[in-house]
This record gives structure tokens, sequence and C-alpha cells, in this order.
């Protein structure tokens, strides 16, 4: 497996898996997966359809109890603490869902006011001035605070979900497909946008993408997933070149060309 020290973060690893089961039944998802996540990094996490992207981003985020082998979050094994040590951890963690996962039934503003209500000492009041400024973090104009979900754009909707990511002021942020539906232009917007939130915040990225695009731009390392496990984990150029048939169809295929072209410092091999 290709490993190599990431370009945008430290040698430090916020996230440690070893030896990973998950089972469904009996469907082997993941079996003896590791991977680690360092410290400032944004980690683009491929692979086919059900191989386990969203599994495994539930798993670390403690969203999913697996079934063998540990998890280290920011030092501590998350499955040994205590309820509010938990507790605790969780608050560290910003996770962004497929689709947005709004509540239809809220606000924008209400969605975002809702985990600094629940997990904070913060009032009412207090909770929806912290809100509108994650809310203008993220692009989102002021006249759009008090929309429905339902009358959002994709593009929009996606800057909702995370600013309510980053409500309790995350550590890790995890995201799940965060570009998928989003035309070029709007997905493009969104990939800078985190660039640009990652390195002023100090943010850790876990990011979970089919899309080659944002791989090439914002991503410094690439975990692709296979075989039930890690099979290569990296900076993009290296994994690229990595003798493996689902990697090889990836990154060389007519779409995984055009995403590389752009970036003349890649040495594609073959």
């Amino acid at each position: 497996m290709v490993s190599a020290g990431n370009a945008g973060g430290s040698d430090e690893p916020v996230v440690e898996v070893r030896n990973l089961s998950n089972r469904f039944g009996k469907q082997v998802v993941h079996e003896h997966l590791s991977l680690e996540v360092m410290r400032g990094e944004i980690l683009g996490v491929v692979g086919g359809s059900g191989s386990g992207k969203s599994v495994l981003l539930r798993s670390i985020a403690g969203l999913r109890k697996f079934d063998a082998g540990t998890i280290r979050v920011f030092g501590s094994n998350l499955a040994e603490l205590d309820r509010e040590a938990r507790m605790r951890a969780e608050e560290r963690m910003g996770i962004l869902f497929q689709r947005g996962a709004l509540f239809s039934s809220l606000s924008v503003l209400d969605n975002v006011t809702l985990p600094l209500v629940e997990h904070t000492a913060l009032g009412r009041s207090a909770a929806e001035k912290l809100a509108r400024v994650k809310l203008a973090l993220v692009g989102l104009p002021p006249d759009a605070v008090n929309k429905a979900p339902a009358s959002l754009s994709g593009g929009m909707i996606k800057r909702v979900a995370l600013a309510r990511a980053l409500a309790l002021d995350p550590e890790i942020l995890f995201l799940d497909e965060p570009t998928s539906g989003l035309d070029p232009v709007s997905a493009s917007a969104f990939d800078q946008l985190l660039h640009t939130l990652r390195d002023a915040l100090g943010l850790t990225v876990f990011l979970v993408t089919h899309d080659l695009d944002t791989l090439c731009a914002i991503c410094d390392r690439v975990a692709v997933l296979s075989q039930r496990c890690v099979i290569a984990a990296g900076p993009l150029p290296d994994v690229a070149n990595c003798d493996d048939p689902w990697i090889a169809q990836y990154f060389h295929g007519p779409r995984g060309r055009a995403a590389l072209a752009a970036m003349p410092q890649l040495r594609m091999g073959g």
C-alpha cells in the first residue's frame, strides 16, 4: 500500500483506524482496514459502489458500532470512553451528510442554531447570532437565513449543512459526498470554500467523494477503498500510479485523464 506524508497537515494523526471490520449479516464490507488521518490535512476517500466509504465515515465519527478493530480519535478510543467524555469528543467533530440532511421543518437559521442550543450554554438569542456568523462564513447571504430548505438550491443546501457542521467549532470535518448533485461551477466554488476554511480554521477534513475534480483541486492525500480495505493511501500522483485494476480504471479512464490533465505536476505512469 502506498503511504506518504501529507502536504497540508502535520505528522500527527487525528484519526487512527486499525484492523477495522464492518459486517451487515453475512456481507463483509471492511476486513482488516487500517488508515490514518493527519492533523490539518484534507484526505479524499474514494472507492467503488459498495466499498464502504460512508460506512467508514460513520464508524470513525461514532455513528456506527463496528464489528472488530480499534478507532482512536484525538488519541482516545471512543469505544472505551464514558458517556460524558464521548460527548465531548463528538463535539470536536462536524459532519455533513449526503444531500445535506437539513431539517425540512426548520428554517436555515434554526437548522444551524439547533446544535448550539443543544450542546452549549448559550441562550437562544446568542445562539442565533453565532449561527448567523457561521452562515456568513460559508457564504450564505443574509436574506437566506429565514428560508425553508425546500426553497434553496443544491449549492445553498450544502452550504447550510456545512455551516451546521461548523456550528460547534469542530477540529475535524467529516464530509460525505459534499459536491454530489452540484453543477460544475457550484462544485468548484464549494471545493474552494472548503480549502479556504481548512486553511483559515486549521481544520482536518475527511472527505468521501467520487469527484475527481475535487481530489485534484483540494486533497492533500487520497485513500482508496477496495477489496474490503484501504489498498492505497498517499499523495494523488503516487496513488494514481499504483498497479491496481480499479485504480487504473478510475484515474486513467477518460474522466480521470481529463481531471488530471489540469495538474501538470503529475507524471502519470503507463
